[in-house]
């Protein structure tokens, strides 16, 4: 099964991405520790030579990681046909007692790396260096997160047999699993649909307000981060239920099957690039104050703020038009 062309492919991105970056991590120890930008010396010209080639090596491997995120997945579910009791991602993931955490941490990765390439964008526009340091920081807490990650990916490919029986989505989302996601099932829908239409107002009037104004990033910042909880709150809770017309189908996995229209794919996509450009803002804001940050980081700002608005306005429509023009019907008329 380990020889299959997506999981191939997943392994040898991950082992790619894993190398990389443990290799930078060495020159990461050296800038951190060394680096003087008034410095002449030859260990400081050499360092910055260095720089540009270790970023976009790294730039590289932080691309790779976020769309290993969206092949991980998809693959999973293309999956779950090989499994018995499997009819999703869920399913095929439950196989083992590798893929779930495997899952976890590449989400945790995703949203790591995703800020690192965008420290390294605005580290490139400044004339010296200015988020050098923190990026390579950000790198030395990246670099054993990936090669866990990697390791975590090998288990669960390696662990993988085709006679396995494993359940799907009622052992997770189901009334009578004991987890997280099957408490937010359980919410009253009333409740659910007010936590979820709250947050997102709330997540886009910060953003329209620092958009407008330059003021409050890192309140929008941080409900980016809260928005895409209750987004994901949201999608288990009642959006699901719409989307399958099943009261007790709460599985945030089916909604990227044909099945289902791959409603899925234009909710998630729009939903992780705003949280995580939202996010983003609030990690550049601290050194708006740098001299040769204080003209770009506003602006560079602003473009993360508006594009992470329209990106939460999108998976915001798919989601309501999905239960507008649903046939399932929860309240009374």
């Amino acid at each position: 099964m380990i020889f299959q062309p997506a999981i191939i492919a997943l392994l040898l991105g991950s082992l790619v991405v894993t190398i990389m970056v443990l290799a930078a991590s060495g020159f990461g120890v050296q800038v951190l520790r060394r680096w003087d930008i008034g410095s002449g010396s030859e260990l400081q010209v050499k360092l910055e030579r260095q720089t540009y080639l270790i970023s976009t090596l790294l730039g590289f491997a932080c691309t790779i990681e976020l769309v290993s995120l969206l092949l991980f997945i998809f693959n999973a579910d293309r999956m779950a046909s090989q499994f018995v009791g499997a009819m999703c991602a869920v399913g095929t993931l439950n196989a083992n007692e590798f893929g779930f955490p495997a899952l976890t941490l590449k989400l945790a990765n995703f949203f790591l790396a995703g800020i690192w390439l965008i420290l390294n964008f605005v580290d490139n526009k400044g004339y010296d260096y200015p988020l050098i340091k923190p990026k390579y920081l950000l790198l030395l807490i990246l670099a054993p997160l990936m090669a866990t990650e990697f390791g975590l990916q090998l288990a669960y490919f390696l662990g993988l047999e085709a006679d396995i029986i494993t359940s799907c989505c009622g052992s997770i989302f189901g009334s009578d699993a004991n987890t997280v996601a099957a408490e937010m099932g359980a919410l009253p829908l009333s409740t659910s649909m007010l936590i979820f239409y709250s947050v997102m107002t709330m997540t886009l009037l910060a953003g329209i307000f620092f958009i407008l104004t330059g003021k409050g990033g890192l309140v929008f910042a941080a409900m980016s981060g809260i928005g895409f909880i209750a987004a994901i709150q949201g999608v288990i809770s009642f959006i699901s239920i719409y989307i399958y017309e099943h009261p007790h189908h709460h599985c945030p996995f089916d909604v990227i099957q044909g099945g289902y229209n791959y409603v899925g794919y234009p909710m998630y996509i729009p939903l992780f690039t705003a949280a995580l450009l939202g996010m983003g803002l609030g990690t550049l804001l601290p050194f708006r104050h740098k001299q040769s940050l204080s003209e770009i980081i506003p602006l560079v700002g602003r473009r993360f703020a508006i594009v992470s608005v329209v990106g939460f306005v999108l998976f915001l429509t798919v989601a309501t038009l999905s239960v507008v023009f649903s046939n399932l019907i929860m309240f009374e008329k």
